[in-house]
């Protein structure tokens, strides 16, 4: 009989976390060998406990590691072989992208069925990729949209810095004078931000932000979290 999957789980919502958990055991072959609810509690884990694929969610903060892309980048450059499900909520395309190019080949929405859990495990463990149909139907409007391309979303220095410091909780006209710019130029560059990065609403652009570690990016050191679309 075949070792059974050990599989680690980390969310820092209880219902999630043990809804995943119930998911996962309805799965033959697969054993829950830890779970934690932030990133310094992930990261100890896999430095001391044999795991064959992780389940963690996105946005997961006040762990040592930070949470989203900078999160998973370090997993992916300190643990590179092994496979990552992430979880989450969001469901912006070029964020859905940028995981892929992390190296991530799956991802469950947590809209969808949690039994899509189990069947990502499944994948990633024979190395192969998993979508929830949420996370596909982004991607596949992704690619309608960009004519088939996946190139990387780019924001200019300057989209960035006004991004990061409005999500800060700075306005538009405290921006424009912390950076000595009109307010129109602010907020030109806050919309074209915003349009390249496919976002209608100012509370997905901080969830983005979130996601994306730009609420944390002046205390990330470059070195050890800085994977964000530059």
């Amino acid at each position: 009989m075949p070792n059974p999957l050990r599989v680690i789980v980390a969310d820092d919502h209880p219902v999630i976390l043990f809804g995943a958990e119930h998911a996962l055991l309805k799965f033959p072959g697969l054993q829950i060998v830890g779970r934690a609810r932030q990133s310094t509690e992930l990261i100890k884990m896999l430095q001391n406990d044999a795991c064959d694929v992780l389940v963690t969610d996105l946005a997961m903060p006040g762990g040592q590691y930070g949470d989203g892309l900078p999160l998973i980048g370090y997993l992916r450059r300190n643990f590179p072989n092994l496979p990552i499900v992430v979880l989450t909520m969001l469901e912006n395309a070029a964020l859905l992208q940028r995981l892929r190019e992390l190296g991530v080949i799956s991802v469950v929405n947590k809209s969808d069925d949690l039994s899509h859990i189990g069947l990502a495990v499944q994948h990633v463990s024979r190395n192969l990729e998993y979508m929830s149909p949420s996370v596909k139907v982004a991607l596949d409007a992704l690619r309608m949209n960009s004519g088939g391309k996946s190139d990387e979303v780019m924001l200019s220095r300057r989209e960035l810095e006004v991004v990061r410091l409005f999500v800060s909780g700075m306005t538009i006209k405290e921006i424009s004078e912390q950076l000595n710019r009109s307010i129109k130029t602010i907020s030109t560059q806050k919309n074209t931000a915003m349009r390249k990065l496919g976002i209608d609403r100012d509370s997905e652009l901080f969830q983005y932000a979130q996601s994306n570690g730009l609420l944390n990016l002046s205390s990330h050191s470059s070195g050890e979290k800085g994977d964000v679309p530059q």
